[in-house]
């Protein structure tokens, strides 16, 4: 889809030209220290906004073809669509400044080694059991993907205790979260009126599985994965049923599937199962043993969370009790014993998943497919190790001596490459805000300057009976910058004063951030004369209020009242660099490519963002379903290719080879992870 113009347009908010601006320096090496295709985009005749816009309409056409066609799901597409994301974001300033967007752009560059890259064909049988065309190195890629998820989610565990922020350790964050997150949704109002004491638990809980449970991933022990999967799923549903976060959650449910395995996603009968049951003794006994293994892991995680958050159950209050039961310094210690254990836990399973590629490559049969699957597997091989090193740097910020003590090579090579954002650190919802009410920023418009009206926004709190919206998967990126705002004076958001400056001069494209159906902004007829932000705190309402959703209260005006040619608002964009009078860098309105994309955006305008979100996904999904319900009529002809006669050259090689592995074609179809995160 295209981005808002409102936003990166020549007259947005924040200009996207405003960033590019050539520093007289080679060409490659412009481009090696601010990586952005769209330093390219003048030789189409196009701006840089107009270059946004392509880069992202040709990213979308791009990831829907590979949700649709096994084609397009290789490693050049994944290549180019993380090439598209990182030169948006070169770009987008504040309103791309997120934890999710790094994020994406880590998860990005893996799915191009996640994708399939096959063998050539083998005309000779594979080992028993042991599917054809199956790459050696493919474990390496999810490999990766769990250590990301591991250090997302066990580093926002530990942000949590180390910010010393009160309501996280005093176990009530969750009593003012449902109400102060940014873009809360419906759900979100009656989970906060659910009792203390179980948001208290919750919060125990969510340290538990943030925590105790991400060293899990790496368990050898298949069940304990799959807990450790279920555990996670668990966290992200609730939190996209509480709130408005975008991809991040759904991002991070693709994540865990890298938890699971082929048996697990496959159907299997209830023979199958009883197959596997151990037929002999020392079988027995290692099933016997791996079982107390988990009962002891379980153990272990329910008496830690008894122990160190005191939980007693009140039989007569019918209530569970819970408080804090260790220090600061017992946590600081805690960090700095476990921290370089973690990463050497992640080494050794690296280094396990690096034999068992090693294992598989001495099992590939054929000259030809061993010298191939040989490069792969030195290929990516060095890049898992690389990135792995990579990875610990911003990893072990949470805990600094730790940090200091990392070899010196892995933090050379990540400073190399970490403007290129191939390793994050991560640490969401660090600290509670709104302790005292989430602070809520209030445009308001006047003609005279004496009758104020309220500019109300789509998705942000404003109007105090309107429920909640639904946006995910939609980031709308102004409504979060405004919830952003409202945590300290405007001069600490420049932005701000650009968006009013555009509301006096009328600018539709950034109407429309504010009310995409332009005739429900009340000034859609003629700019206001003046603008002014006011600061309220905002409170979700009483359950006896009927009507209303959210009750407020005036705390102190935020944005002095302007108005075009006012000395301070000139003040305001001269001390913020926002008087931006640099003609656009390709002045290609002539252009059919920039016609195009004009077209391309008049169409989209008048559309919702999360209605066009769901509207593709909903399109993609019927298209799944019907090559679903096609797909069983392929099934006989490969009965049929099954019994068809062996080219004359071919045949001879078989019937040599019928009688020590007779079950080769069963064996090459059994089925394999999917290669698509």
């Amino acid at each position: 889809m295209c981005p808002p113009t409102g936003l990166y347009g020549p007259e947005g908010i924040l200009p996207a030209r405003r960033t590019l601006r050539p520093q007289g320096k080679g060409r490659w090496q412009q481009l090696w220290e601010t990586p952005t295709l769209l330093w390219e985009a003048p030789l189409l005749g196009l701006d840089t906004a107009q270059g946004l816009e392509l880069l992202s309409l040709l990213g979308t056409v791009l990831a829907l073809g590979a949700l649709l066609t096994r084609q397009l799901r290789h490693p050049l597409v994944y290549l180019l669509l993380w090439a598209a994301y990182l030169s948006v974001c070169q770009v987008g300033q504040v309103f791309l400044y997120f934890q999710w967007d790094s994020l994406l752009l880590e998860t990005g560059f893996l799915a191009m080694l996640v994708a399939p890259l096959g063998l050539p064909p083998n005309h000779k049988q594979a080992p028993q059991g042991r599917p054809g065309g199956v790459s050696p190195h493919e474990g390496l890629p999810f490999w990766l993907v769990r250590w990301l998820l591991f250090r997302l989610m066990f580093a926002s565990g530990v942000v949590k205790l180390t910010s010393r922020c009160p309501a996280w350790w005093g176990l009530t964050a969750l009593t003012y979260h449902y109400e102060t997150q940014c873009l809360p949704t419906p759900a979100a109002w009656f989970a906060h009126h659910l009792p203390v004491w179980l948001h208290k638990l919750s919060v125990v809980a969510t340290f538990l599985i943030e925590i105790a449970v991400p060293p899990l991933f790496f368990a050898p022990v298949r069940r304990l994965r799959l807990a450790a999967f279920y555990s996670q799923v668990l966290l992200q549903v609730l939190i996209i049923l509480t709130g408005n976060y975008n991809f991040f959650n759904l991002l991070t449910l693709v994540l865990t599937t890298a938890l699971l395995d082929d048996t697990h996603l496959a159907a299997k009968s209830s023979t199958s199962r009883r197959k596997r049951m151990p037929s002999s003794w020392p079988k027995a006994l290692l099933a016997m043993l791996t079982l107390l293994l988990e009962l002891a892991v379980y153990g272990l995680l329910a008496c830690g969370m008894v122990h160190y958050f005191g939980l007693e159950v009140d039989w007569e209050q019918h209530v569970v009790r819970s408080r804090t039961m260790f220090t600061f310094h017992q946590l600081s210690q805690w960090l700095k014993t476990v921290t370089l254990p973690t990463m050497w836990l992640g080494a050794a399973s690296l280094a396990w998943e690096l034999l068992t590629a090693l294992w598989r490559w001495v099992q590939v049969r054929g000259s030809l497919r061993k010298l191939c699957a040989a490069v792969q597997l030195s290929v990516f091989g060095t890049a898992t190790v690389a990135l792995f090193l990579i990875s610990l740097v911003p990893y072990s910020y949470m805990e600094p001596s730790s940090h200091g003590r990392l070899w010196t090579g892995a933090h050379r090579l990540f400073s190399t490459v970490e403007h290129l954002q191939l390793a994050n650190s991560y640490g969401l919802f660090r600290r509670m805000t709104g302790l005292g009410g989430r602070p809520e920023v209030v445009l308001e418009g006047s003609y005279d300057g004496h009758q104020w009206t309220e500019i109300e926004f789509m998705y942000k709190p404003g109007n105090l009976s309107r429920p909640p919206p639904i946006v995910v998967p939609h980031q709308p990126r102004l409504d979060w910058q405004m919830w952003f705002a409202a945590l300290g004076p405007h001069t600490h958001s420049p932005w701000f004063t650009s968006l009013v400056l555009r509301l006096l001069q009328g600018k539709e494209p950034v109407i429309r951030l504010v009310q995409n159906h332009v005739p429900s902004y009340p000034f859609h007829q003629q700019p206001p004369t003046y603008v002014r932000a006011q600061l309220y705190k905002y409170w979700f309402s009483h359950p006896w209020e009927q009507g209303q959703w959210w009750r407020r209260q005036w705390v102190e005006e935020f944005f002095p009242s302007v108005s075009l040619g006012d000395p301070a608002l000139d003040m305001l964009l001269r001390q913020f660099g926002l008087q931006d009078k640099s003609p656009p860098r390709a002045g290609g309105s002539s252009n059919t490519l920039s016609q195009a994309l004009h077209w391309v955006r008049k169409q989209l305008s008048p559309l919702e963002a999360p209605a066009l979100l769901w509207g593709l996904l909903g399109a993609v999904g019927a298209i799944k379903v019907m090559q679903a319900l096609l797909g069983p009529q392929s099934l006989p002809r490969t009965k049929e290719e099954k019994h068809k006669p062996a080219p004359q050259e071919d045949s001879v090689a078989a019937s040599k080879q019928a009688s020590p592995a007779p079950n080769i074609s069963s064996g090459s179809q059994t089925p394999r992870r999917k290669k698509s995160p």
